[in-house]
């Protein structure tokens, strides 16, 4: 007697046997999974150990390594141990990948370098910097940064050949806080706002005070001014007030107030309020003192309401 499948139960079965099947690919997948995993896990360990074994003994691997087709994560640490090994032969290795590797992992070697620390090692940064594209000069500018190598950055901005080079080299040395550095910087024409800013990242507010009260460049002026807020302020609690009261120049104003809100400097912004000759100043700085949220702003809405504060 031949046997009939109801539809509905061979659709059971079908899925039944589908469902086992996928079990069992997915269990095989893991297994898979798992036996990457270990193995990878002890190439690292083995790249680990490395760091613990005589430098001339370990050299031979790393270099063994960083030549084969392993993946970027184990070559990125190999690079990280090989830059802590003191030996002309490493440090000359090291660039050399640097100078010949491309993407990500000719930037992790550049990093390395640069947390290396070792004036030798950075040194030769030089020619990839000068050969390399905008990934790469940033990537050396950041080592020299790390490194505090003052000197190489401070000879990228003097000898810039464009703005956006010249912007860039003063914003790792306000990072560095290589003030002196920036000080020989200061006349040079052109770019006054990015180097202001390189001051008050370095945190230099006597420099940057010195900026403000020069009125002979209004450009430096307003983003000295500007600048003293990312500071913290002035060291001079009176100067964002003694500028203000002494112009009448609505930009110098108008930074000055720029520099108060930064700073959150609520002291100046109602000294100010208080002190203001019109109704019109009055209201330009009533806002600044609710947008810094500022308990000082209750009262002087009040103020201006012509209340009692009852």
């Amino acid at each position: 007697m031949k046997t009939t499948i109801r539809p509905r139960a061979l659709a059971l079965a079908l899925a039944t046997a589908l469902a086992t099947t996928t079990s069992v690919l997915v269990a095989h997948t893991a297994l898979a999974q798992d036996a990457d995993s270990d193995s990878r896990a002890l190439r690292m360990a083995a790249i680990e150990a490395l760091m613990m074994a005589p430098p001339e003994r370990a050299l031979p691997l790393l270099n063994k390594l960083l030549a084969s087709e392993q993946d970027k994560e184990i070559k990125a640490r190999a690079l990280f141990i090989l830059g802590q090994i003191d030996l002309p032969e490493a440090h000359e290795a090291i660039l050399e990948f640097a100078r010949n590797e491309s993407g990500e992992l000719q930037l992790e070697a550049i990093r390395t370098i640069g947390i290396s620390g070792d004036p030798e090692l950075t040194s030769g940064l030089g020619d990839l910097y000068r050969n390399g594209d905008a990934r790469v000069r940033r990537a050396v500018l950041e080592a020299w940064m790390i490194a505090g190598d003052e000197d190489s950055v401070f000879e990228v901005a003097a000898n810039a050949g464009s703005d956006e080079e010249f912007e860039a080299a003063v914003h790792q040395l306000g990072v560095m806080g290589a003030t002196d550095r920036l000080a020989e910087l200061r006349d040079r024409p052109g770019m006054s706002e990015s180097l202001v800013q390189a001051f008050a990242i370095a945190g230099d507010t006597e420099s940057l005070e010195v900026m403000a009260r020069d009125a002979s460049d209004s450009e430096r002026q307003l983003a000295a001014l500007r600048g003293l807020g990312i500071a913290g302020g002035p060291d001079d609690p009176d100067f964002f007030v003694e500028i203000y009261q002494g112009t009448d120049d609505p930009a110098v104003k108008d930074a000055v107030r720029q520099g108060i809100l930064v700073a959150g400097d609520e002291e100046s912004a109602l000294r100010l309020f208080k002190a203001a000759r019109n109704d019109r100043e009055k209201a330009e700085l009533l806002r600044l003192l609710v947008i810094m949220d500022s308990d000082a702003a209750f009262e002087a809405i009040d103020e201006a309401l012509g209340g009692d504060g009852q």
